[in-house]
Parts: structure tokens; sequence; C-alpha cells
């Protein structure tokens, strides 16, 4: 499948999923090995793909399980630099929900994760302990700790 995703001149549009996971007062975060900030676990999508499908993938390409994706919460405007080049990223973030047996639901310190053979981290962190950390996108610190009760549009610029 071909990924929605385009580069022209230094800027590169992209179409992200995102899967927002909290369970017992702790949200499931992610990060590239070399990469000094978190953020939330998704992908891009692909053509034709509707958006609660490309978060299932993820989660199975990613962490190997089946998440129930609950609703929409955000849809994102972000805009960013990253790697060089600046983004113009489209998120459509949903609230998701992991297998109540999945042995990682309990972790507290970090646990592997691939995409595309790119090791990944994940760890969950307490809500609390957000607004002290480098969590991107920015408005997440405070956004995650009062969810939406309807989805919302964001506009965001993380300089």
């Amino acid at each position: 499948m071909t990924m929605i995703t385009f580069t022209q001149d230094n800027t590169r549009f992209t179409c992200r999923i995102v899967g927002v996971a909290i369970d017992q007062g702790r949200v499931l975060l992610h990060k590239a090995a070399d990469d000094n900030f978190w953020a939330l676990p998704g992908g891009r999508a692909e053509l034709r793909e509707e958006a609660a499908a490309t978060l299932r993938r993820e989660m199975i390409e990613e962490l190997q399980i089946q998440v129930d994706v609950v609703r929409l919460l955000w849809l994102v405007e972000n805009f960013f630099q990253y790697r060089g080049l600046d983004f113009h990223e489209l998120g459509l973030y949903f609230l998701m929900r992991v297998p109540a047996d999945w042995p990682r639901r309990m972790e507290n310190g970090p646990f592997l994760g691939y995409e595309q053979g790119v090791q990944l981290f994940f760890q969950w962190f307490p809500l609390e302990a957000l607004p002290a950390m480098r969590v991107y996108p920015s408005f997440l610190a405070s956004g995650l700790q009062d969810l939406p009760a309807s989805p919302q549009h964001v506009v965001h610029i993380d300089p």
C-alpha cells in the first residue's frame, strides 16, 4: 500500500493516525532510540485505509496486540520541525483500549516494540508527570489530563 505522505522542497505532509491508551492513570508513550522526546504511538495512514484500521494495523506491527478503537478525540493540524524537515501533519487521535490480559499493561519500565526494523521504546507514564516531560505535540501534556467529551479540532505549532 501507499502511505499518505509526500515531500515538496523542505516540507513533508503526512497523515498520521494516533492511539491514546490510558490505563490506571497512566498513558502509553513511545520514542525512537535516538529521539529526546516522547509521543503517542501510531503511524501513517495508507491510501484507501480507514483510520481505525490504520491504528489497529500499527498496534499489531509495533506491539503485536489487537486494540479496540473507542472514539475520535482530536483532529490535529500539527506543524513542527523534525530531522531537518518542516512537517505539516494531519493527525487523527483516537482513544484506544489495550487488551486486559496484555502483560505489558502492568510494566513500569520501558519495553521494546518495532516499526519497519526501527527499535521503539514504549513506556507507561503517570498522567500527572506529563507537564514536566518532553511530549509532542506539546498540547498533549495538558490535553491528556482531561480528554474531550466530543471530537475537537486543534491547530498546533511546536517551534
